[in-house]
């Protein structure tokens, strides 16, 4: 049976953790390093950094915060925010990243995905894509940390991303982002079915069932959870225990020893 990932999201602007809802409205909830190891300790599979205000701002990604959160964890360590080129991508690994999240880049110039994945591999290129859905109904991607809406489709451009080389897509709801109403099964549903590597579902947890939820009716393979956790409403080991109580297969949260 295949085993899901749990994946603890950290959002940081200015070297601080922060949490918004519908990527507005954003608050200091904590230190990166500090969080990434409790959340270790917790049972989370991996953590993802992402420097949400870089590619606004276009600026380089805050590596010297990556690095030290880097250095503390044991589980795999997803980077993003302010790539711009393949060496930002070298950069952000030799900083301790295992993955490369790609995101406004990705759509300025597709060739990006392509030439991570050579030069890299595909497991270390994911796709980042942002999707809100328009008057009419379809889900546009959106860049720049939701802030510039692009003419883009989310489904087709998960499509494109993957031929390009992208090894795995993350998936945010901006609709759902923080609101902790669920996750948007429509979307993730139909990513998922659109394409042949693992999609992690984000935006919108709000209850263990959410999790549930996204692998048992949108086929997730991975979902990121947020804002329950910094609020102290939960914990990863509780998320994973009620979605093992549902039949998922999850990784058994051991808490890591430390060194003598």
């Amino acid at each position: 049976m295949l085993t899901r990932r749990v994946i603890v999201c950290l959002d940081v602007r200015g070297g601080r953790v922060v949490k918004g809802v519908n990527f507005v409205g954003l608050r200091d909830v904590g230190d990166p390093v500090a969080l990434s190891e409790r959340y270790e300790l917790e049972g989370a599979d991996e953590i993802t950094f992402l420097d949400i205000s870089a590619s606004a701002e276009e600026r380089a990604t805050l590596l010297d915060v990556a690095r030290r959160t880097a250095e503390r964890l044991f589980i795999p360590l997803t980077i993003g925010g302010g790539i711009r080129t393949v060496d930002d991508v070298a950069r952000a690994l030799r900083a301790g990243a295992d993955k490369v999240s790609l995101n406004s880049i990705a759509v300025q110039h597709p060739e990006i995905l392509t030439l991570a994945a050579e030069r890299f591999g595909a497991q270390c290129v994911v796709a980042s894509i942002d999707a809100k859905r328009d008057g009419d109904g379809v889900y546009k991607v959106w860049v720049k940390g939701g802030r510039e809406e692009t003419k883009l489709e989310a489904v087709a451009w998960a499509e494109e991303c993957v031929e390009r080389g992208a090894g795995e897509i993350l998936l945010t709801s901006i609709d759902r982002d923080g609101a902790r109403t669920g996750y948007d099964l429509e979307l993730t549903r139909a990513v998922t079915r659109a394409v042949n590597v693992p999609v992690i579902a984000s935006g919108g947890a709000g209850a263990p069932e959410h999790l549930v939820d996204a692998v048992t009716k949108a086929n997730a393979d991975a979902v990121l959870v947020a804002g329950i956790l910094h609020d102290g409403l939960t914990t990863v080991g509780a998320l994973k225990a009620a979605m093992r109580d549902a039949g998922i297969a999850v990784r058994e949260s051991i808490a890591r020893t430390e060194a003598a």
